[in-house]
């Protein structure tokens, strides 16, 4: 039996992998290509580089994510602990600084006696049947490694379009129209203003008696002229070409919709989308707008802005121009503009089991078992919690096999093994990307009829079967 596991991928799954392999007695090679060959969407070549967003999702423990995030640090998750470090503002969600992330998570994966990295590209599945491989390639595996990942029995290469957001400097966001609130987490009293700073912080002695201002998100309102006017720039502005992108069968994750392509769905999309105003009033009329584009801190300094789900495949000089329409981004300045590249994954129902271990006999194919496991968005995990849960799921199943133990999975009454239930039982004729959900969940006994309670019924009832799970584990 190998006494090292190799770990092919330096995103968030292989490095929560690897971390999980060494902390637990194992060693790994860990290899990345980057910076040695570069894709299309990373900019450097550090380990655990966030390039869609900078959020891990929701982290209060009554939402689908922030379960799944306690999970996680029950288990000692790296990437968990690399993002406190790089915590960054954004009401209730986990988000982080990117560079300060990245660094976090290299800093520590270097410094690990038991951890080797090795700056290489694979291009192949290795080929010792007794080696033990975690395969954390990502949505942009090179193509040769795709190629042969493609010939593992029963497989399909799928894939869908992922799309990047924009970047903006906070100093060049016009506060005379802009305004800094979380959803719901500050209400005015009906008729009163408040007084604001220049930057559209609130005044302190502005703040109604009990209430504290969460205004973590800088919101840019818009009237109902001024959204249709949007929308119709959006519409008429012209796309970036790509190869194969106007094929029919074209296909997008719908947690991540560019959203020029959820503008063609109905004139009202977006406002029912990623420019819902619910929660929010504007201070200076103290309404709710008629939509609202909503940026986040993208780095611990905040002097840079991303603007929430609006991920894009417009041309660079027409998200220079149709962005600006946006009010309070009329002199914005972009350091980065939107892209979109194709993400790859695996037919997961077709070929892992819940353990996230590659099975022949699901796959069909005639070889004995393969000591060979998934991990990250190639197994069609969305999210990078649920990505990094995985990578921690199979890096602990590794180093079980190097102790000749049996690889687990946790019930899927808790959220990491809901999701890897789902994405490894679901129909796979219709597989698609998956997020962590509460709707993965079985149903419970007794379901409380309202949603919050259903909620944190959900929640418990995870809490205390991962508990009992974790006691489980020799």
């Amino acid at each position: 039996m190998q006494s090292e596991v190799i770990v092919i991928g330096g995103g968030l799954a292989g490095c929560e992998a690897a971390w999980q392999i060494a902390e637990r007695g194992g060693r790994a090679r860990l290899y990345e290509m980057r910076p040695r060959k570069m894709t299309p969407a990373h900019t450097s070549g550090t380990l655990a580089e966030l390039v869609c967003s900078n959020s891990l999702g929701a982290d209060d423990e009554t939402k689908a994510p922030g379960v799944l995030k306690r999970e996680m640090r029950a288990l000692d998750s790296l990437i968990i602990a690399a993002s406190t470090e790089a915590t960054v503002p954004a009401g209730g969600a986990l988000a982080v600084d990117r560079t300060v992330f990245a660094n976090a998570v290299e800093r520590r994966i270097q410094a690990h006696p038991r951890i080797t990295v090795v700056r290489e590209e694979v291009t192949a599945l290795p080929t010792d049947p007794n080696a033990i491989v975690i395969v954390a390639s990502g949505p942009l595996t090179s193509e040769p490694l795709a190629e042969s990942i493609g010939r593992l029995g029963g497989s399909e290469r799928l894939y869908f379009w992922d799309a990047i957001a924009p970047i903006v400097t906070l100093e060049s966001v016009n506060f005379e129209r802009a305004f800094r609130a979380s959803r719901y987490g500050w209400k005015v009293a009906e008729g009163e203003r408040l007084d604001r700073n220049a930057d559209g912080s609130r005044k302190p002695e502005s703040a109604p008696a009990g209430e504290e201002d969460l205004g973590d998100y800088i919101n840019c309102p818009m009237t109902r002229d001024e959204y249709r006017v949007f929308v119709d720039a959006l519409l008429a502005a012209q796309t970036a070409a790509l190869r194969e992108f106007e094929r029919a069968d074209d296909r997008y994750f719908e947690g991540c919709l560019p959203v020029e392509v959820m503008a063609r769905r109905g004139p009202d999309a977006l406002a029912w989308g990623p420019m819902r105003p619910v929660g929010l009033r504007d201070p200076r009329t103290n309404r709710r707008p008629y939509a609202v584009v909503q940026l986040r801190q993208d780095n611990v300094a905040g002097t840079l802005y991303n603007l929430v789900g609006f991920q894009t495949n417009l041309t660079w000089p027409e998200q220079d121009r149709v962005l600006r329409l946006i009010p309070g981004l009329e002199h914005a300045e972009f350091t980065r503009l939107g892209q979109m590249h194709r993400n790859t994954f695996i037919n997961a129902p077709l070929l892992l089991d819940p353990t996230l271990r590659y099975n022949p006999r699901i796959a069909g194919a005639s070889q004995s078992a393969q000591p060979l496991f998934f991990a990250g968005q190639i197994t069609g995990v969305e999210g990078y919690a649920g990505n990094a849960a995985t990578g921690l799921l199979a890096g602990l199943n590794a180093v079980r096999l190097l102790a000749g133990k049996a690889p687990v999975a946790p019930p899927p009454t808790t959220m990491l093994g809901a999701l890897v239930h789902y994405v490894t039982g679901c129909d796979p004729r219709h597989f698609q990307p998956m997020k962590a959900a509460f709707g993965l969940f079985p149903p419970l006994a007794e379901p409380p009829r309202d949603k919050r309670q259903r909620a944190i019924a959900y929640s418990e009832r995870a809490r205390a079967d991962y508990a009992a799970w974790m006691e489980g584990l020799d």
